[in-house]
């Protein structure tokens, strides 16, 4: 990992629906152009930690709040009208104007949890723009990892579980992921801060299994909660926007010319390590590193992602 560093640059772009898009951009401006995708969604790039990951001297890092969250405006909990364009096109789109602002041609991709699907359909979208890809928490919001995580999980956590499907007043034939996005986007402030709450303390069931770990802003503060919740149900209850034969599992021999590393913890209950290892059995240029002693994320695999990444400076 590197010393800690702030952005030279930052500010917005604005997009066709008329969201403010923010990026900051830190490191060595002649460097080798890498953009940073967060997790979630709706996790935002947050305190600016992930910068840790990049040699400053190297990169030209690019990093972006993505639409609805972080310092992108508005916020999706003040324009739910605006959530039927938030999707991972939309996402996409974004992506691409920000690369224009800079006049990027073309870069390495990085990105964690959610951001690793977003980086991959990204770069099924845009191959050419691809340099490299790096990714860590590997998950590609395929329907049947999303039903892991809101149904089948509960095998492993049945009292959170419980509490979860318990608190997502379900209809009859509901999914509790359809249930939580219903509601956190058409109920009234008070059932939505109860359904984002509920939403948060199942997430803090499976994300970590270590009983230390310390939460971050992103789950102790309310109006980050309920933007985080509001942002990950409508997505998961989508497929993130991947159905079918967009599914990136179904695609992913089209990016087989790009190198790639994926980096994943054995013990990622969130994400099982099965998802990187299908990819990586389709992508020759692709190399997977199972973290055998962490799970979803962890120092170890935060060290690795930075050595893969100066793997692609010049």
């Amino acid at each position: 990992m590197f010393p800690a560093i702030e952005p030279y640059a930052h500010g917005w772009v604005e997009n066709p629906e008329q969201d403010r898009i923010y990026w900051e951009t830190s490191g060595n401006p002649d460097g080798v152009p890498v953009l940073w995708l967060h997790g979630g969604p709706g996790s935002g790039l947050g305190s600016g930690g992930y910068r840790k990951r990049y040699d400053p001297g190297a990169f030209r890092l690019v990093g972006i709040d993505q639409r609805g969250c972080g310092r992108s405006t508005p916020s999706v909990v003040d324009a739910l009208d605006r959530m039927p364009a938030n999707t991972t096109d939309g996402l996409i789109a974004d992506i691409e104007l920000v690369r224009a602002e800079f006049g990027i041609d073309r870069w390495v991709v990085t990105g964690g949890s959610w951001g690793s699907t977003l980086a991959l359909a990204y770069a099924l979208a845009h191959p050419e723009r691809v340099t490299g890809i790096v990714l860590g928490a590997v998950t590609t919001t395929g329907r049947d990892e999303v039903d892991w995580l809101t149904e089948t999980m509960g095998r492993v956590f049945p009292e959170a579980w419980e509490a979860l499907e318990r608190s997502s007043h379900r209809r009859p034939g509901e999914r509790v992921i359809d249930a939580y996005a219903r509601v956190l986007a058409t109920g009234t402030l008070e059932e939505r801060i109860a359904a984002a709450d509920a939403w948060d303390d199942w997430e803090a069931t499976h994300v970590s299994l270590d009983p230390n770990a310390v939460p971050g802003p992103l789950h102790t503060d309310p109006a980050q909660r309920l933007v985080f919740a509001t942002l990950v149900t409508h997505y998961w209850a989508n497929d993130g926007f991947l159905p079918g034969d967009r599914a990136i599992l179904r695609r992913v021999e089209e990016l087989a010319h790009i190198p790639a590393v994926l980096i994943h913890g054995r013990h990622d209950v969130s994400g099982p390590v099965i998802t990187p290892w299908l990819l990586h059995r389709q992508w020759p240029a692709s190399r997977l590193i199972v973290v055998e002693s962490e799970g979803h994320g962890g120092p170890q695999s935060s060290e690795l992602m930075a050595e893969a990444i100066s793997g692609f400076a010049r």
